[in-house]
């Protein structure tokens, strides 16, 4: 479980959120309280508090537990606006969807997203390639942030978190690698990694996918389509889909970075993911010529 909070970027009114996202607060005087972090379970509410409960059974006992320890509201379905529309803790009444969660967190999260080129990898070695993805973008003079199940890291940071991530747990770890500087970050697009609709409200600057055979162009909208209904990202103008290509394969092995065909692939993967990116050749080829020496 989570709480969004650790690098909060915004502070905003139960007032604020009613209009924004359509909710009605209970009592209405408390429109003006201002929370300061939202979570998903109770161990994770702190002082200043949203709770957001979701899968779980709420009733009067649960919100006086969130009182108790510091939440200054609690989400609750439409459904239950009788039972709770008399309690001591601000009840927010709302029927909201995954795209809205994802909204909100990164709403009170600042929108960290549009601050960080973002490079998200799919595919059955997303993991491996994300790792490779990462040193690569480093060696390019890029502060890089990580989130995978493998290991997630803002800049030499370990994250310290619970897989799968939720829409909070992502704007929470996206805001925490801004804070800390980082410019891009790689994010492994698995089921180990994210729940489904956990990039809501995430603006992706390259899509890619890790596998050993380069796929077609219609094979790569599929799967881009796929993906995008998965973990809830949005495919705009800014975002785009990079797969292997011939220049980025004899890139990769000419630069002798790797003897392996594995590692080789997955260091083609990243100059493509970089090329479409807008990184110059030359720029790829300095960066693979120190990658040389450091290996």
């Amino acid at each position: 479980m989570s709480a969004l909070g650790e690098s909060i970027a915004q502070r905003m009114t139960l007032g604020y959120l009613c209009t924004h996202y359509g909710l009605v607060v209970s009592p209405r005087f408390s429109e003006p309280v201002t929370i300061t972090s939202i979570a998903d379970d109770l161990d994770s509410v702190r002082p200043g508090s949203l709770l957001l409960p979701f899968g779980q059974e709420l009733d009067e006992h649960m919100l006086s537990q969130a009182e108790r320890r510091g939440a200054y509201a609690v989400l609750a379905p439409t459904a239950l606006r009788g039972p709770l529309e008399s309690s001591d803790i601000p009840v927010l009444f709302g029927d909201l969807d995954a795209r809205q969660i994802g909204e909100l967190a990164a709403d009170i999260a600042g929108k960290p997203s549009q601050s960080l080129a973002l490079f998200v990898v799919s595919g059955e070695d997303s993991s491996a390639s994300v790792k490779v993805l990462s040193e690569f973008l480093h060696v390019l003079g890029n502060p890089v942030g990580v989130i995978s199940a493998k290991g997630s890291y803002s800049l030499d940071r370990q994250l310290d978190v619970s897989y799968p991530l939720s829409a909070i747990d992502i704007q929470r770890l996206l805001s925490v690698c801004v804070e800390d500087g980082a410019t891009a970050v790689a994010i492994c697009a698995d089921d180990g990694t994210l729940k489904e609709d956990a990039l809501h409200a995430v603006e992706v600057d390259v899509l890619s996918f890790a596998q050993q055979q380069r796929p077609g162009r219609d094979d790569l909208a599929i799967m881009a389509d796929r993906a995008s209904r998965v973990f809830g990202f949005s495919r705009g103008d800014r975002t785009h889909v990079a797969a292997r290509s011939e220049d980025s394969d004899a890139l990769a092995v000419q630069s002798n970075v790797f003897q392996d065909e594995d590692s080789t692939r997955r260091l083609s993967l990243s100059i493509a993911m970089v090329m479409a990116a807008g990184v110059k050749k030359n720029n790829i080829r300095s960066a693979l010529r120190v990658s040389r020496e450091l290996s």
